[in-house]
């Protein structure tokens, strides 16, 4: 049965989805409302057994764990399985899933399509994290942006048409670079790799008996054009500046679940493909762009801190700050030392909650007012004190208050990044006041002040469904401020092994350009 677990968890929702395609019939409230149960108890059952993978995961162990493969049609291979990196995504997106149904409760338009397009997102999602095959990997990478193109386009604000295409087509197109290089990296298997690894990359999976991913190294100048490609694909899902205009018109008019789940999951997507893919693929490639990638990260914390301050509309201010928070991701993957790799993950596990909580504090009075403009509202802890006091924690949280899981990321990473470069760690530094200065700003003018608007005297304070949604956030973000270990312990050797294989195929890489040389 451990061999088969991984499957079972990735595959849960989707079939899920099909009894809800076949079976449930009708549009009526009752219909409704069994569409949200049984996504519901489908999410948490799917938690439930992750957490038993969890407890059975052995964090020591640096291979893969509970692999589960097959071989498909072709000789592609069917391969899943998880390591002390992937293992943390996975248990972020199964932890999210059934929060993101909860918050979709109000739904009333088409509410069955609405459960199955979260439901397959969510296989898919799983499957990125999960895929030790490449081509399988790429199958999932890709097909996760049909769901959420039909999230966004649906059911998403009054430009949804706008947003969903400029999504599909930024992330799509980036996406085909990393399948040209994909073939290309078949094409010269046999004759480009270091140690002659003479194997197809379409059959090959991340870690076999012979070969692991960190052993297949592309020489030459071809693998920086490697490392371009994946880059590409990464980048766009990050979103790196300055491939990043695609989130924030993606955010605005998704509906609330769509954006916790773009904030919470989607955009990790990108960081863990830098981990699983560049780092130790193309060492090479990595350390010659790697100061390019820190500049561009640095200027990224900044210029989406500055452009931040200046939002009228919520949800562009909180997709901002994300875009910020993914600089300090690459910023600290490209440090390649075990602290900067270390915070990286760390702070995508950690924004994972917190943005995800912003976006929920925004649907809460989006729900009742129907409206995102930072000018509609102001006092509201005169009608709403449960609100403002979530919305404060989450607050002191994304701009990194000691205490929460928002500053551990950001100090690994930023003592990681002073190591490699002291210009960087400043420019860095500097975007955490910024942050502090947006983050700020926008909870002066919605929750604190005078009631003075006439349509916010009625408004009503928190329910209880949307109380309980907040609590497992609230108690993740103090666990994991106050006792990180409980993340860092999980990734370390992995994290540990693969430094050591980026340092060890780099110098491999120097010894045969110097014995070419001779």
């Amino acid at each position: 049965m451990d061999h088969h677990l991984l499957s079972i968890i990735t595959f849960m929702p989707s079939f899920a989805a099909l009894i809800l395609a076949i079976f449930l019939r009708g549009e009526d409230a009752a219909a409704d409302r069994n569409a949200k149960w049984l996504a519901f108890i489908t999410t948490s059952v799917t938690f439930l057994i992750s957490l038993f993978i969890l407890f059975e995961f052995d964090p020591s162990n640096t291979d893969f764990q509970f692999v589960d493969e097959a071989t498909w049609i072709l000789g592609l291979n069917y391969r899943m399985g998880v390591d002390g990196i992937s293992i943390l995504f996975v248990m972020l997106t199964t932890f999210m899933m059934p929060l993101v149904i909860a918050a979709s409760w109000n739904v009333s338009s088409r509410v069955k399509e609405y459960m199955i397009a979260f439901l397959l997102l969510e296989t898919l999602m799983l499957g990125v994290f999960m895929a030790l095959d490449m081509v399988l990997f790429y199958l999932f990478f890709e097909a996760g942006l049909i769901p959420m193109f039909l999230i966004i386009g649906i059911w998403g604000g009054k430009d949804r048409i706008y947003a969903s295409f400029k999504f599909f087509l930024y992330t799509f197109l980036g996406s085909v670079l990393m399948l040209v290089a994909m073939v290309a990296m078949y094409a010269d298997a046999g004759t480009t790799c270091i140690g002659g690894c003479e194997v197809s990359l379409l059959t090959h999976t991340f870690a076999s008996e012979t070969f692991s991913i960190a052993g297949i190294t592309v020489v030459g100048g071809l693998q920086t054009m490697m490392f371009l490609a994946f880059f590409a694909s990464f980048a766009v899902k990050m979103p790196m500046w300055p491939v990043h205009t695609w989130l924030p018109d993606a955010h605005v008019q998704a509906p609330t679940a769509g954006s916790v789940v773009l904030a919470a999951i989607l955009l990790k997507m990108g960081g863990y493909g830098f981990l699983r893919f560049s780092v130790p693929m193309f060492p090479v490639g990595s350390d010659v762009l790697a100061p390019l990638v820190l500049w561009m990260s640095a200027i990224a914390i900044v210029y989406t801190s500055l452009v931040a301050l200046v939002q009228e509309d919520m949800k562009k201010l909180i997709a901002y700050s994300s875009v910020a928070h993914m600089g300090f991701v690459t910023m600290g993957i490209f440090t390649f030392n075990q602290q900067g790799l270390d915070g990286a993950i760390f702070q995508m596990v950690s924004h994972g909650f917190i943005s995800a909580a912003l976006f929920l504090c925004v649907g809460v009075i989006y729900d009742r007012m129907h409206t995102r403009e930072i000018d509609a509202y102001g006092g509201l802890v005169n009608r709403m004190p449960a609100y403002a006091l979530v919305f404060m924690f989450f607050t002191m949280a994304n701009v990194g208050l000691p205490g929460t899981s928002g500053f551990v990321g950001e100090f690994l990473t930023l003592v990681a990044i002073f190591q490699v470069n002291t210009w960087v760690a400043v420019v860095a530094t500097s975007g955490v006041i910024f942050s502090a200065a947006y983050a700020l700003w926008l909870y002066r003018r919605v929750v604190m002040g005078e009631l003075i608007k006439e349509s916010l005297r009625t408004i009503t304070d928190m329910s209880r469904r949307e109380r309980w949604i907040f609590a497992p956030l609230v108690a993740m973000t103090l666990l994991l401020g106050v006792y990180p270990a409980l993340v860092l312990d999980m990734i370390g050797p992995s994290v540990n092994a693969l430094v050591a294989s980026y340092d060890t195929a780099l110098e491999a890489a120097d010894a045969a350009v110097q014995t070419a040389s001779e």
